[in-house]
């Protein structure tokens, strides 16, 4: 059995999972936001081993969770390689086993508004949303794509207010999801990328 980071029964624990590749200011956003907003007790960060949806090929984990560490110094976040100790590949199987091994934990998963947008493209995402409340912090060039997407329409029914009241969102009844409006980062892992191909031509 993997070892998780410390929780106990009633604790307020986002889930934000990506391939952070490259780690950025904008996914530290995301999880700030998520924390500050929803008045959350952790955020675990769960850096995959890859991306199903995605053709490239990410940086090694190894070098990943050793960039994420160094970016993310919060005492109420961890870095984990839950996906990876498991055997996951798809976010669905792993809220399940979160789910299984800890009975009693408030999971919200926690995205950007661009992976609202392809939501969709999830396996079982309707399954995830019913599995657990979804918290989608707004990103530059995303929002109407993320409050049209697939998911929103679906759910639309079940959308909760993002201001003042979200920050008891922890407790909703799966499906919920709410809609963080705020300050924004309008930072990519692809425009880095690219921007670091670019450098790397000029040499």
């Amino acid at each position: 059995m993997i070892r998780l980071p410390p929780h106990r029964p009633g604790m307020r624990i986002g889930l934000y999972g990506g391939s952070f590749d490259p780690p950025h200011a904008g996914h530290r956003h995301v999880a700030e936001t998520a924390l500050r907003r929803l008045d959350l007790d952790r955020v675990w960060w769960i850096v995959t081993p890859g991306n199903p949806l995605k053709e490239r090929h990410p940086a090694s984990l190894p070098e990943r969770l050793a960039a994420m560490r160094a970016m993310v110094r919060h005492p109420a976040m961890e870095i984990t390689d839950i996906d990876s100790a498991i055997g996951s590949r798809y976010t669905i199987d792993t809220i399940r086993y979160l789910v299984r091994r800890c009975p009693g934990v408030r999971f919200v998963w926690v995205m950007g508004a661009d992976s609202l947008a392809g939501f969709h493209r999830w396996r079982d995402w309707r399954a995830i949303a019913r599995l657990v409340p979804i918290a989608v912090v707004d990103r530059p060039g995303y929002t109407l794509g993320a409050l049209h997407s697939r998911m929103a329409r679906t759910f639309a029914a079940k959308r909760r207010p993002g201001g003042a009241a979200a920050r008891v969102f922890a407790s909703s009844r799966a499906p919920a999801w709410v809609f963080l409006i705020g300050r924004r980062s309008n930072l990519s892992s692809t425009a880095l990328r690219d921007k670091s191909s670019k450098v790397g031509s000029m040499r």
